[in-house]
């Protein structure tokens, strides 16, 4: 009787998995190409930057040398306390289009991050407002144009892909590789099927009309993170918002380099994730709880129920989803992790479960 509920239990999560999956293949049908864009609309580059004075001297070069010149660049300084201001104002000497959005700290938004943004777009002189952080780098010199050549009257929403440097720790560098090309897989076929929950920050564009719409971040802004994905909870529809995943549109920047540092990223992910949308966070769960379920119940039923339909299904899951992120993988440039995939998955799925664990003990401990 236990098995028989626990067989019919894994075929229940198998077949909710594979529908998440063929769903994915949104992002498959995705074009990537401009090449009959011609259109060059005036956009103001927010930088965000906070103690980052090595990665401006680096940044704003890369920024400077772009083929597009409809451009005007704000860099933000948030309270810094290196030479981030002075290596600023050496930069807006030389150069005319550079505007500087100096934020001191004061008692009400100390150190805020969405104070500073808010600030940094009001500022703004152009419409169409494209957002990369100090410690990132475009990967062409077309960054700009692939980006802002998306904007419509339809669509004022362009959700960007950022890539994670390789670092020298080979197994945390996979896992974190891949838990990115996971994640932005989902994410970008949510927003294909008209329904965005996300964005990277780091490479995100918008209208200024948009942000105001919303208020700006004024509805979160006493949560510490989360600037991104909480304003595409507030200002994204299913019409006006797309994305762009040609490789002269990505975004570089460097992953976390210990486990530590990771796991502290992801539980903050996940205290933001309490703040979506009813529906995004049903559906989200679905996905991971039945992914969990579907991954623990394969050792026991091989175990005990080794038949053709229990390996009938794990075959087809393997098959199909390997064939999915495949595709996907070579869309967003990142094959190499592919190859460890079937094992590092397994490990990815379990992590998570402990962060979650972690997090909801934690947040219970701060509670009492």
């Amino acid at each position: 009787m236990v098995i028989t509920v626990l067989f019919y239990t894994f075929v229940v999560t198998a077949v909710v998995q594979l529908c998440y999956y063929i769903s994915f293949t949104s992002l498959l049908f995705h074009k990537t190409s401009t090449k009959f864009f011609n259109k060059v609309v005036p956009v103001s580059i927010i930088v965000y930057a906070k103690n980052n004075a090595q990665h401006l001297t680096r940044l704003v070069p890369l920024l400077q040398e772009q083929e597009y010149k409809n451009y005007e660049l704000i860099l933000i300084n948030n309270a810094s306390n290196d030479e981030t201001l002075t290596v600023m104002n050496k930069f807006q000497d030389n150069d005319s289009r550079i505007k500087i959005v100096n934020v001191k700290n004061n008692e009400a938004f100390w150190g805020n991050r969405k104070y500073a943004l808010t600030l940094g777009i009001k500022s703004a002189k152009h419409e169409q407002l494209l957002f990369i952080d100090a410690d990132c780098m475009p990967s062409s010199k077309k960054w700009i144009k692939e980006m802002t050549v998306h904007f419509s009257e339809s669509k004022s929403i362009v959700l960007g892909y950022g890539v994670y440097q390789s670092k020298s720790n080979f197994f945390l560098n996979i896992l974190i590789q891949l838990d990115k090309l996971l994640s932005t897989i989902q994410s970008f076929s949510y927003t294909k099927l008209g329904s965005s929950y996300m964005a990277d920050g780091k490479n995100l564009a918008y209208k200024k009309s948009e942000f105001y719409k919303v208020n700006g971040f004024i509805n979160h802004m006493r949560i510490d993170s989360g600037h991104h994905d909480l304003f595409i909870r507030d200002a994204s529809t299913s019409l006006n918002t797309t994305i762009v995943v040609s490789p002269n549109s990505f975004i570089i920047y460097e992953a976390p380099n210990t486990l530590k540092k990771w796991f502290t990223q992801k539980k903050n992910q996940l205290s933001i994730f309490s703040h979506y949308k009813f529906r995004h966070k049903f559906f989200l769960g679905l996905f991971s709880t039945s992914k969990l379920l579907f991954i623990c119940l394969i050792p026991f039923l091989l175990t005990y129920k080794a038949d053709y339909y229990s390996i009938g299904i794990i075959l087809s899951y393997i098959f199909l989803t390997s064939i999915i992120v495949g595709l996907s993988a070579k869309k967003l440039q990142k094959k190499s992790v592919l190859y460890f995939s079937p094992f590092i998955e397994v490990f990815l799925v379990l992590f998570q479960f402990v962060i979650f664990i972690t997090y909801s003990i934690s947040k219970y401990t701060h509670w009492k």
